[in-house]
Order: C-alpha cells, then structure tokens, then sequence
C-alpha cells in the first residue's frame, strides 16, 4: 500500500479514518465516563476532522479511475458516517473487483 496509486491512496485513507474514529470514540468515553476530561477529544476531534475531509476527497477522486458508478460511489461517501465503516467498505470493494485499478490497453 503506497500512496503513490489511486488504489493504495484510497485503502491508506480509510484505514486512517477508522483508526481516527477509534480515538475519538475513545476521547469521548473518557470525557463522559471515565474522567470527565476533554483531552481526548481536542486531540482526536480536529485529527479525525481532517482525515474525514481527506477519505470524502480520495473517495470522489477515486471514482473516475477505478470507474465506479454512482451507486458505489455513494456507499463509499456514507461509509464514513458510522464508525469503521470505511473499513467494511474498502474490504467490500476489494472483494468485489471494485479496487482493481483498470488495466491500461496497450496499442
């Protein structure tokens, strides 16, 4: 997995997004029942922002490239509302062909 491909940017990125709302979900457990401290979430709040900024652009750029249809493309949009859904999503989509970069014709 590297960043350098359409494929590799798209997997990097929603493996970040299920990770980021991992701390965030454990920033507001602390916050609400263990100590009632906000920490956690100033830290993972902006952080998982970000990366849910960068999964929704890879996933639109992603969508010529690996010609998805709309319908893909928008289960790829709504998966970074629950948490980890970009994981199940990614997976999905590998297994279904849906990530395999298009071979280029040769002349």
């Amino acid at each position: 997995m590297t960043f350098s491909s359409v494929v590799g940017r798209f997997r990097i990125l929603a493996l970040a997004e299920a990770i980021s709302w991992a701390g965030l979900l454990l920033g507001m457990f602390f916050k609400y029942v263990v100590v009632q401290n906000e920490i956690g979430v100033k830290i993972f709040g902006p952080i998982h922002g970000f990366v849910f900024v960068a999964f929704i652009l890879v996933t639109l750029m992603t969508k010529e490239p690996l010609k998805w249809n709309a319908r893909t493309l928008v289960l790829g949009l709504l998966s970074s509302i629950p948490p980890f859904g970009t994981v199940l999503f990614e997976r999905w989509a590998s297994k279904s062909g849906r990530l395999s970069e298009p071979v280029a014709e040769q002349l």
